[in-house]
């Protein structure tokens, strides 16, 4: 009779865990993509920064992204009250982690503005750390190379050494390979429309920086210098994603896009789905 009983527990435990298995949640946002090429496809929340943290990932999950990049001087708004990004307290990283799950995002990357000293760099650090970012994008100062690097290998957090475009001290790829040699934690942010705006093929910055590229930001520009869909501009995406192939490159892809600031979900979309067309064929 006890074996008897046994078997008829472990026969109901057995089928709980088949509609365990079979039961999938409704989701109202879109399937979360990866490129063909297997890149991990996001957006950088800068290109929301006229709406509020919460507004923000609605935009992003609208997108069908799974990733998506803070920046340190983002006004969190609705729920978060005056502070921006790099003003939160425990209380307030568990909310938007709290907002990123009901997503369903990750928030890989944060664009870190100027810190001036250890201090300021660390309190980047330990915010990235409390969020389980991987990296943070930044153009930190000379003097400070080897401060960030350690701090870097502390936290287990890489530096992506953001491309500004020309004159910033990064806008040429050899100035990243200058801060690489010697630091094994810094690599780079390659922001493919800088480079195209400070009059160089982006193609050609990839194949330098081979072997560092943390990230990319993602967007297109036309002759005049404008921000527009990826697409209509003067870009090789198929180079892009040909060499990105070549190079096996895993990380992440953050569209940033800079027009139609007020409601450039569309865009946004039009942009990661270009991506994948291209890196499907």
């Amino acid at each position: 009779m006890k074996r008897n009983i046994k078997f008829i527990q472990l026969l109901m435990l057995f089928s709980v865990a088949i509609m365990a298995f079979r039961y999938k949640p409704v989701v109202n946002s879109p399937v979360k993509q990866f490129s063909a090429a297997g890149f991990k496809m996001g957006v950088a929340l800068y290109s929301f920064n006229q709406h509020s943290f919460k507004k923000s990932l609605e935009m992003a999950d609208s997108c069908g992204v799974k990733y998506v990049e803070g920046f340190s001087f983002h006004k969190l708004g609705e729920g978060f009250g005056d502070i921006t990004m790099d003003g939160l307290d425990k209380s307030k990283i568990a909310l938007m982690k709290s907002m990123l799950r009901d997503r369903h995002l990750v928030m890989a990357s944060m664009y870190a503005g100027g810190a001036d000293n250890v201090e300021g760099w660390k309190k980047y650090f330990e915010l990235a750390h409390e969020l389980n970012l991987q990296y943070l994008v930044c153009e930190p100062g000379r003097k400070q190379w080897d401060m960030i690097d350690s701090l870097a290998g502390v936290y287990h957090i890489k530096i992506a050494i953001h491309d500004h475009v020309k004159p910033s001290p990064y806008w040429h790829p050899d100035s990243v390979l200058a801060i690489a040699k010697g630091h094994p934690n810094i690599g780079a942010c390659a922001d493919i429309g800088h480079w195209t705006n400070s009059g160089l093929d982006p193609v050609k910055c990839l194949k330098i920086l081979e072997g560092h590229i943390i990230g990319l930001h993602l967007k297109d520009v036309d002759k005049a210098h404008n921000d527009v869909i990826p697409g209509n501009g003067i870009i090789d995406f198929a180079g892009i994603v040909k060499e990105l192939k070549r190079q096996r490159f895993k990380g992440y892809i953050e569209v940033e896009c800079e027009h139609n600031m007020e409601n450039n979900t569309k865009d946004v979309k039009a942009a990661v789905d270009y991506v994948n067309r291209i890196a499907s064929k």
